[in-house]
């Protein structure tokens, strides 16, 4: 039988691992692709899937139009094939052992694999690259001119329920059990959302979700005049780079003194050959990628897959990496190269940081506590040995189909989580891993992402097979990711040991399903992790009470502290935190007290004009079926549609609790003040918790940061997100904005006993001083001075506030306050108190030699009514536009109170224009008037939006469109 040698005749492609030299690497996305099932046949993309190739063929409809996420269901539950006829030229220059690769990066899920009709391989993972030596069908297939590539996808529901069906009985929160459609997801390793969540809807594609190529390598090796390879023997597909401090260990806060090791490790497919060697090129970004340091790696080596070497380098040679707001975000451009006898066999670059980022989980010091923090441990992130307040939202999928995901969405998102102060998102589980182009648009941004393994809400299987497909997958991730400086934490898992802690513990017989967490959790991640890198910290769950030892030589190397602590005035844990009793919603007493506030919230509606965009014309009522069949938060209720029902009622009930009810004529109008309205309430919840997690930071708690529940959303429904799946800001992106300005002023009020309490608060690194200035006024805009008196109506109270730290500033009972009137109900119904922070401090991100002090300012309101009681007037608003050319943010819109005190101004741009105002969801006190700027992000009406840019505020809803 003969043998036939080729050499792709195609140009060098960069690839995310490797940067290629002159090496034969064919991107498999530039092929024509077929998609077929049964009698269906379209063209096909890679990346994509089943359902975005049959939509743009136009065989189905759109996906998230309607109730087609259910009418679809006939798409998850078949297989789909995609198939090409790979072009090639022979090429005689390559020996008879040259070899072939299939190289795919992302599979989902359950694929089997077929070359010119030869069988390839199969996989069962969306989380892993896949490669598989083809050399011998490529050498053997009678084909010349064309390799013959199918990857055929089973229906990954079907898969799950009937692994589920032959395999043990597990736990897992989301699911129905094995007689339901989406059942038994942690039986597979596919992203867990796509089979529905109480945000998410059940679509469950297959495809080629990430690139692919085919790669060709030689053992006959020529150069170039560069002495690049032009055929090399090896392949580079994932790199491990780990900057770290000498000497520094994982979760222990390293010494800032000592120089930065750079360690890098490559994992490669071919033979490398013996004596190779492994060279660093740093090039400084910000000096126009200025080499700043060339030079050989110590102690290499290498094995049959990996070579590995490291160096030492000065920190003077570097400038450090911080999160946005805190420093500059310097990068660099590492390139490491494989050399063998002066010749360039393959090379890699990454943009790289230098910074250290752990979460100080270790205990509190006796100077802690004696300067009144609660013992037990500390929970804070420490950047180049600094604490600092983190501040941010969750993360989940930015769209229910991956290949879709592009710069421009990750970018404005990212934009608008800066805009909007936060400095830490955190990567929930269980979506999907990030690709590297978004952690590289993070470290540009100074965002850290708080990354998290694919494990959530349930206990996953242990047997050998899926042991094997956890290591895998985690030493895969935790290579590919290392290197970016926004990646802030490794976390096994979603609220995992709660669950446990709650549900299947036990201290002295631990039963199997607490073993199968430990053995998953507690042992094998960890493991990946520190057997990797020295620079991120590992926790095993997103809730975490901490460890009692650290012991590196441990199969176990953080003994969990579980149920274990020291006596009730101990403190350790985090906080995960969700309450759907409307009634407590602002009663602070009811908020949890932890060291972090992980994840927390409120549903709320999207607005009229995304609903418009997914729903007829006559569903757009807050109970309508399609409304009811989106919303996947339930409350009680013996049918999904009761459940539904009562899962939108929190919202209804919240609304009729806290604000004026919509009751408009016009059904449409006030199905959109009926959607704001839950926001408002979503809004205002939020800025409660917000602002007492910051409180805590002054506290025996010693909060140090706070990531709400959730930062967007992949289609529209009643969910937590503060931004609708089009980009368009919720109230809440807004107030969060606000609160988590450096410093704030924030009211706490006891209704039952009218204790009033203002608070200043700052997660700046230096003191603050300052005044608040109290404002006591009437809805109608008069001053409250013949209620209060001249002495408590309009002043000013001094404050200092320490470095990440809170003060309480005032404090009074308004009860007693007005104890000397009759009808106190009637005089608490028509105050209001505007609350003016102006401060002065140096801002965390200045590291001159000598920092300057800068002013900030903040205004808050405070009201003793519940909107719903108080005796809300008709501001009378008036809305003004103007254009000013030249200016960077042209776009002015001018809104003022004529006649009374306006709560929760809100101002509405149309479809057709997407962007974001400077500020929204504001309050005006009478006569007041403010300029808002809109910033255009997309605009298809060349212009025409201005005039459709609509106002609305709370006294009584009836300015809505």
């Amino acid at each position: 039988m003969s043998t036939v040698s080729m050499r792709f005749s195609i140009s060098a492609f960069l690839t995310a691992t490797s940067t290629a030299l002159c090496q034969s690497i064919l991107d498999l996305g530039s092929q024509q692709w077929t998609l077929s099932s049964d009698n269906v046949t379209v063209t096909g993309k890679v990346p994509s899937n089943a359902h975005l190739d049959l939509f743009e063929a136009g065989v189905i409809g759109d996906p998230l139009y309607g109730a087609n996420d259910t009418a679809l269901l006939w798409v998850q539950r078949m297989n789909w094939t995609y198939s090409t006829n790979i072009s090639l030229s022979v090429d005689s220059d390559l020996s008879e052992d040259a070899a072939t690769w299939l190289v795919f990066d992302g599979l989902d899920t359950f694929a089997y694999i077929e070359l010119c009709n030869q069988s390839v391989g199969n996989t069962d993972n969306q989380f892993r690259q896949w490669y598989f030596d083809v050399s011998e069908i490529v050498q053997l297939c009678n084909t010349l001119s064309a390799l013959t590539l199918s990857v055929n996808f089973g229906s990954a529901t079907k898969i799950a329920a009937n692994l589920a069906e032959n395999g043990d009985s597990l736990v897992n929160y989301f699911d129905g059990g094995v007689t339901e459609e989406f059942c038994c997801k942690e039986f597979i390793r596919k992203q867990q959302s796509d089979f529905g969540w109480d945000w998410a809807p059940q679509l469950s594609p297959a495809g080629i979700w990430q690139p692919a190529r085919l790669v060709q390598l030689s053992n006959r090796v020529e150069y170039n005049d560069d002495n690049d390879a032009l055929m090399a023997p090896i392949y580079v597909r994932n790199t491990l780079i780990d900057i770290y401090r000498q000497g520094q260990m994982n979760n222990i806060p390293p010494e800032q003194s000592q120089p930065f090791i750079f360690n890098a490790s490559l994992d490669f497919l071919g033979v490398l050959p013996e004596g190779s060697l492994l060279q660093l090129i740093l090039h400084d970004t910000q000096k126009g990628n200025e080499t700043i340091l060339a030079t050989p790696l110590d102690e290499v080596y290498s094995s049959n897959d990996t070579i590995t070497g490291s160096v030492t380098i000065d920190p003077s040679v570097v400038s450090l990496w911080w999160p946005v707001g805190l420093g500059d975000q310097n990068l660099y451009y590492a390139i490491i190269e494989v050399v063998h006898n002066d010749n360039i066999l393959a090379k890699v670059d990454k943009r790289v940081g230098f910074r250290t980022i752990v979460l100080n989980i270790l205990n509190v010091t006796d100077s802690q506590i004696a300067s009144g923090v609660l013992p037990g441990c500390n929970w804070n992130f420490e950047v180049n040995g600094n604490e600092f307040y983190a501040k941010g939202s969750n993360l989940v999928p930015p769209d229910v189909f991956w290949p879709r995901v592009n710069e421009k969405k990750i970018r404005n998102l990212f934009e608008t989580a800066v805009i909007g102060n936060q400095n830490m998102l955190r990567i929930w589980s269980s979506g999907a891993y990030l690709p590297d182009w978004i952690y590289d648009i993070a470290d540009e941004m100074g965002i850290l992402l708080w990354s998290e393994f694919e494990f959530s809400d349930g206990v996953y299987p242990t047997n050998r097979s899926y042991i094997e497909q956890y290591v895998a997958e985690a030493n895969y991730q935790v290579r590919r990711i290392n290197h970016h400086p926004s990646l802030a934490l490794w976390v096994g898992g979603n609220e995992l040991e709660a669950i446990l802690l709650a549900y299947y513990f036990s201290a002295t017989e631990p039963g199997r399903l607490q073993r199968m967490y430990e053995q998953i959790q507690e042992e094998l991640l960890i493991q990946a992790v520190y057997a990797n890198t020295r620079s991120i910290s590992y926790i095993p769950s997103s809730t975490y009470q901490g460890f009692l030892e650290l012991n590196f030589s441990s199969s176990m190397p953080e003994l969990p502290r579980y149920d274990n602590t020291s006596g009730p005035n101990f403190l350790y844990a985090d906080t995960d935190f969700y309450n759907y009793d409307t009634y407590e919603a602002f009663d602070v007493n009811s908020y949890p007290i932890g060291r972090f506030a992980t994840e927390f919230g409120f549903q709320s509606m999207p607005s009229i004009y995304s609903w418009q965009q997914v729903v007829p014309q006559d569903q757009l009522s807050f109970f309508s079926d399609i409304v009811i069949h989106r919303n996947r938060h339930y409350g009680g209720g013996n049918t999904t549609r009761e459940q539904s029902i009562s899962g939108l009622q929190q919202m209804t009930t919240a609304v009729e609790a806290w604000y004026p009810v919509p009751n408009m004529a016009d059904p449409i109008a006030n199905f959109s003040a009926w959607c704001w309205s839950t926001q408002v309430f979503q809004a205002d919840y939020y800025t409660s918790e917000l602002a007492f997690f910051r409180r805590g930071a002054g506290a025996t708690n010693r909060n140090m940061g706070s990531l709400y529940w959730q930062l967007e959303d992949l289609w529209t429904a009643p969910t937590w997100a503060s931004i609708e799946v089009d980009g368009r800001w919720k109230v809440l992106m807004y107030r969060a904005k606000d609160i988590y300005q450096p410093v704030v002023g924030y009211s706490f009020y006891n209704s039952s006993t009218g204790e009033l309490e203002i608070w200043a608060m700052s997660d700046l690194w230096s003191v603050v001083t300052g005044n608040l200035q109290l404002s006591w006024t009437h809805w109608n805009g008069s001053t409250a001075m013949s209620v209060l008196g001249k002495n408590k109506t309009n002043f000013s109270i001094p404050f200092t506030i320490e470095a990440i730290n809170s003060t309480l500033v005032y404090q009074t009972n308004i009860h007693s306050d007005l104890a000397s009137y009759n009808e106190t109900d009637d005089i608490i119904r028509d105050l209001v108190l505007r609350v003016d922070l102006s401060a002065r401090g140096t801002p965390n991100s200045d590291r001159s030699s000598s920092p300057q002090q800068i002013p900030y300012s903040h205004t808050s309101y405070f009201h003793p009514a519940t909107l719903q009681d108080a005796n809300l007037q008709d501001p009378a608003l008036t809305l003004a536009y103007k254009y000013k050319p030249g200016h960077r943010e042209p776009h002015h819109f001018i809104v003022t109170a004529t006649r009374a005190v306006a709560a929760w101004v809100w101002l509405d741009h149309p479809l057709g224009v997407g962007g974001y105002f400077s500020d929204n969801g504001f309050w005006l006190m009478s006569g007041e008037q403010r300029i808002v700027t809109f910033t255009v992000k997309n605009d298809w009406t060349w212009g025409l939006w201005t005039g459709d840019v609509v106002i609305r505020t709370l006294d009584g809803a009836t300015d809505a469109i």
